[in-house]
């Protein structure tokens, strides 16, 4: 096995393979808000379950523990969902279209934030309607009607 490392690397180093680019990270085309909605919705149901939960009651710290730790992680999936988005779909010119493209983009994905580090329902329903804003955005870019729902 030794040798056939020494073989492939010193054949690397006399024909180096050309660097290969991409547009994103995964050329794929496949790119949908529903994701980002999906996540948010769980922000929101366990910012909820925070709120009412009781914490007088036997076992109520584990719940909170589990309750907090997947809403931050939710949170990171809602921020890294809609920078795939802002990122890797929307292009300059949709610009054009959608002038204040980069401040939703940016305010959404601050507000992810805001809700990963405090327990808030108002913080994270207005996540949700930040959602839908860029999930119209999207499919309006793309010439469709996709009506915004919510699973729960």
């Amino acid at each position: 096995m030794l040798i056939a490392h020494r073989l492939i690397a010193a054949l690397d180093r006399l024909v180096p393979a050309p660097n290969a680019e991409a547009h994103c990270d995964g050329p794929c085309g496949v790119y949908d808000p529903a994701s980002a909605r999906i996540a948010g919705e769980a922000v929101l149901s366990m910012a909820k379950k925070i709120v009412a939960l009781d914490m007088s009651a036997e076992g109520s710290h584990n719940t909170y523990s589990r309750y907090v730790t997947i809403k931050e992680e939710q949170a990171d999936i809602v921020k890294r969902e809609l920078c795939i988005l802002w990122h890797d779909y929307f292009k300059p010119e949709h610009l054009e279209a959608y002038p204040d493209l980069h401040t939703i983009f940016w305010n959404a994905a601050k507000q992810g934030s805001t809700c990963k580090t405090t327990v808030s329902v108002e913080a994270c329903e207005e996540l949700m309607s930040m959602i839908e804003t860029i999930h119209n955005m999207f499919w309006e870019s793309k010439g469709r009607e996709v009506p915004w729902y919510t699973a729960s």
